[in-house]
């Protein structure tokens, strides 16, 4: 296990694995809901081996990552989650107008700075996040692997049914619109989240000891906050912060990829019935879709698919 490390964001004190050579090429691998860094313990080695520096955060609401004031709103829209990618990158890696007196975390993140750019990549609210920064800040990445294709959420489109199946298999998200469904994801949140496990990835039988390792996570004190607010955004029912209504706003037009980018499928998904053919238009610099019979779990499921997947896109862009 890498030693965990702390970035002092605006924001968040974000707790991240940091792996392999200081001075490797950097790659930032996110995690989803309901996930934890742990989904990529066997993605890890087989980048380290090929010379890269990995960071695995804890997403906002996830483990022992804090937001930094206690009056700052638990928001987990879209682009709460990207600022916060961006700004791990700030301090870890260093941003083009990066000085000494920049806020910062550990010292151990001034001595390690190395103003590369990373290859980001994701999966769920870790590929929103990933998607979100790659369209609006391709200058600060290297190439993009996104599983599900284009993962920027359409919140506008949110308002129009999907078909009743894709309806059914979002149960939880229509759960979660109510005071119900927070209490039962406050109450039940493993017994809830291993669930959606079975749910989304059926040809996956992680172990006991495998759960349990992500779902202490989720004992975060504000994981029930982010996460509800998260999908009622989503759906109309709560607002996003002000300060973010521009991103958001730039986020609604689309805009599409342009860094080189592999996205994935997994053909096992139904949160993805059909995978994301549809999705090609939306990147416009070097693309490749790839499909596996996997599930909503990608980087778990299909490591060393999942790892191919960012060397590749390492070598495209060198």
């Amino acid at each position: 296990m890498a030693e965990l490390k702390t970035a002092q964001t605006p924001t968040l004190l974000i707790k991240y694995h940091d792996h392999g050579p200081a001075d490797g090429w950097p790659v930032i691998l996110s995690h989803g809901f309901p996930y934890a860094p742990s989904a990529f313990d066997d993605v890890v080695p087989l980048l380290t081996r090929r010379g890269a520096r990995v960071l695995v955060p804890y997403l906002r609401g996830f483990g022992p990552t804090r937001f930094r004031d206690a009056e700052t709103p638990r928001s987990g829209q879209q682009a709460a989650l990207g600022t916060d990618l961006l700004a791990l990158m700030d301090v870890v890696l260093g941003s083009p107008d990066d000085n000494d007196e920049k806020e910062g975390g550990d010292d151990d993140n001034h001595n390690n700075k190395s103003n590369k750019k990373p290859i980001v990549a994701g999966f769920d609210w870790g590929g929103v996040a990933s998607c979100v920064v790659a369209a609006l800040w391709p200058e600060r990445v290297a190439g993009l692997v996104s599983y599900a294709g284009y993962d920027i959420v359409d919140v506008a489109g949110q308002a129009s049914p999907a078909k009743p199946f894709l309806e059914s298999i979002m149960w939880y998200q229509h759960l979660f619109q109510t005071e119900r469904g927070r209490q039962c994801l406050q109450d039940h949140r493993r017994d809830l989240c291993r669930l959606l496990w079975q749910q989304w990835s059926p040809g996956w039988h992680p172990s006991d000891d495998v759960f349990a390792r992500a779902a202490s996570a989720f004992d975060n004190l504000d994981f029930v906050d982010v996460v509800i607010h998260a999908y009622r955004f989503c759906f109309g029912l709560e607002s996003g912060l002000p300060e973010l209504a521009a991103l958001e706003k730039k986020l609604a037009e689309k805009p599409k990829i342009t860094v080189p980018c592999i996205t994935l499928d997994g053909s096992q998904d139904p949160l993805k019935p059909g995978g994301s053919a549809s999705h090609d238009e939306m990147f416009t610099g070097r693309h490749e879709r790839r499909q596996f019979n996997v599930g909503h779990a990608f980087p778990a499921e299909a490591a060393k698919e999942f790892a191919d997947a960012i060397y590749d896109v390492y070598m495209w862009s060198h």
